[in-house]
C-alpha cells in the first residue's frame, strides 16, 4: 500500500536535511557568535568524556560542527563528514547530560539526533544535493 512513496525517497531525504539543517543553524549560530566565553562554557562538556584540556578549542569545534554541519546538511555538500562530526557532538552532549544526572530523559534528544546523523551518514544526501551522493 505504501510502495508508491518509494519514488519520493530523495524528496524525503531533502526534507529531512532541510529541517535538521535549519534547526541546527538555529542552535549553532548563537554558539558560534557567542565568542570565547561561550566556547569555553560549551567545551566544558568534554570533561564528561575524560578530556579536561582546551575547553575553548572543543567548544569552538562544537559550535563549528553545529553551524557548518547545518550548512552542509542543507546543501547536501560534504554531508557524510558533517554527519560524523554532528554524531560525535551529540555523543558528547548525551554523555554530558548523563554525567550531570539528567538521566535518559535529559540525554534522549542528543541520543536520538546522534542516531539520525549516523543513519544519514550511511544513506547519504540523496539526488537533490550539491554533491549528489
Amino acid at each position: 500500500m505504501w510502495r508508491f512513496l518509494n519514488k519520493y525517497r530523495d524528496l524525503g531525504l531533502l526534507l529531512m536535511r532541510l529541517g535538521l539543517g535549519g534547526m541546527f543553524l538555529f542552535h549553532g549560530v548563537p554558539k558560534l557568535l557567542g565568542g570565547p566565553e561561550r566556547w569555553q562554557q560549551l567545551g566544558q562538556a568534554m570533561q564528561y568524556v575524560g578530556i579536561d584540556a582546551f575547553p575553548l578549542v572543543w567548544g569552538l569545534a562544537a559550535a563549528l560542527s553545529e553551524t557548518l554541519g547545518a550548512i552542509c546538511l542543507i546543501l547536501g555538500l560534504f554531508m557524510r563528514p558533517a554527519c560524523l562530526f554532528l554524531a560525535i557532538t551529540m555523543a558528547v552532549a548525551a554523555t554530558m547530560h548523563l554525567g550531570r544526572g539528567d538521566g535518559l530523559k535529559g540525554a534522549a534528544h542528543a541520543i536520538e539526533l546522534g542516531i539520525v546523523f549516523i543513519g544519514l551518514l550511511v544513506i547519504g544526501a540523496g539526488r537533490y544535493s550539491v554533491d549528489k551522493s
